[in-house]
């Protein structure tokens, strides 16, 4: 078929605007308008939505709101430099929330984070919340990252979307128990669970590490994540006489924990954790009390001095946010970081485009070179001994890359 002029003369435009034109339904002027629309539609924005999951309210909520403040801080750098995907300038949005650190609401939260079809998770903080959640992102094929939760069974599950920035808890534990019983000489350990998935994840793996180095657990006790009163548990753990107790639970029991344990003349007891106790409120908590001096706990990760790129960042964490830095914002900056990357990389937000690039990540964040093994993890974690013998957090030894 042979093309009419008005065809010809329309040809470079949309093929149903040009036929539009050539049968003379809409005039030259605003044929001109509507392809200045179409030429222009590259620049509109695309926005991409990252969520992140955490308590931001309840008692462990300055440690949410740290972790989701390192989002925020990602968020505006990969604004401010003004990114394309596809050719398109992209909005970076933060699709906030608040699991309040109960697994049922962090489950409610990530069903909602998945009915908006968010492009990427940072979250949660705890691994009771993270686990739950995890399974519904894969569900409906989100990739998620955990900043902060450290439960080996996240990645034992084998979801292929999650992720984490951090080492777990099995490095932690082999660590610190290696150095109790190094520099410490510890022996005799009792125990307290939090019965949380945290808790009970990081006590399981203290005893079996107990049992491979011959320490010997005099006794376990629980107690939960809301409790305030353990005289009752410390007063049963003393008459064992314990070298010290391992606590798998958070800084919020930890600190009355200390308290009370000086009320009870147990300060000679070495008080042992891991990175959910570890935190630079601890001293505060504890109300400095004797018992403080002989904590000794474990974080991924390395002290921020000694991040790569530590120093800087908390300077503008603290201008940002000032008073307000806890633990885990770093890793939940570099996570944010990781997801962006992925999908400017892949030029796509897709996550069938981008999750294959997330896997293969190589990024030299603020925490150090985050790299990922065949199940999410952390390759070559670096882990941090902290001690708080002058009254504040100081390193006492790294391991690890």
């Amino acid at each position: 078929m042979i093309a009419s002029p008005a065809t010809t003369h329309f040809a470079r435009l949309p093929l149903a605007l040009g036929l539009a034109l050539a049968a003379g339904c809409l005039t030259q002027a605003h044929a001109q308008g509507v392809a200045q629309a179409t030429a222009h539609s590259a620049d509109k924005p695309l926005v991409v939505r990252i969520a992140h999951g955490g308590p931001v309210s309840g008692p462990i909520a300055a440690l949410g709101k740290d972790e989701e403040n390192g989002v925020r801080m990602a968020i505006d750098e990969l604004n401010a430099r003004k990114l394309q995907i596809g050719g398109r300038p992209v909005q970076w949005k933060l699709e906030a929330g608040d699991d309040m650190g109960d697994p049922g609401q962090a489950a409610a939260l990530a069903q909602r984070f998945c009915d908006k079809k968010v492009a990427g998770v940072v979250g949660h903080l705890q691994s009771g919340t993270t686990l739950p959640a995890a399974k519904i992102y894969n569900d409906c094929n989100i990739p998620n990252i955990t900043p902060a939760a450290t439960n080996t069974s996240i990645t034992e599950a084998g979801y292929d979307a999650s992720f984490r920035v951090i080492a777990n808890d099995k490095a932690m534990v082999d660590a610190l128990l290696d150095y109790a019983v190094k520099h410490r000489g510890i022996k005799r350990v009792a125990i307290i669970d939090d019965r949380t998935a945290y808790g009970q994840g990081i006590v399981k793996l203290f005893e079996a590490a107990a049992a491979e180095r011959d320490v010997q657990i005099v006794d376990k006790q629980y107690t939960s994540d809301k409790a305030t009163q353990f005289a009752p548990i410390l007063t049963a753990i003393k008459g064992h006489k314990p070298d010290a107790i391992f606590f798998g639970g958070m800084d919020a029991q930890a600190g009355p924990i200390l308290r009370q344990m000086s009320q009870l003349a147990m300060n000679q007891t070495q008080f042992l954790g891991g990175d959910a106790q570890c935190s630079e409120r601890l001293p505060v908590m504890a109300d400095k009390a004797p018992a403080l001096k002989n904590v000794v706990c474990v974080m991924s990760g390395s002290s921020l001095a000694k991040m790569p790129g530590g120093t800087a960042w908390k300077q503008k964490y603290d201008q940002r946010f000032p008073g307000q830095y806890q633990v885990y914002s770093p890793y939940a900056y570099d996570a944010t970081m990781v997801l962006a990357q992925a999908m400017l990389r892949a030029d796509s937000a897709q996550v069938e485009a981008y999750l294959p690039r997330l896997r293969q990540s190589h990024y030299e964040g603020v925490t150090g070179t985050i790299e990922f093994d065949s199940q999410g993890e952390l390759q070559n974690p670096r882990v941090t001994l902290f001690g708080y013998a002058s009254g504040e957090r100081k390193e006492l030894q790294v391991s690890g890359q």
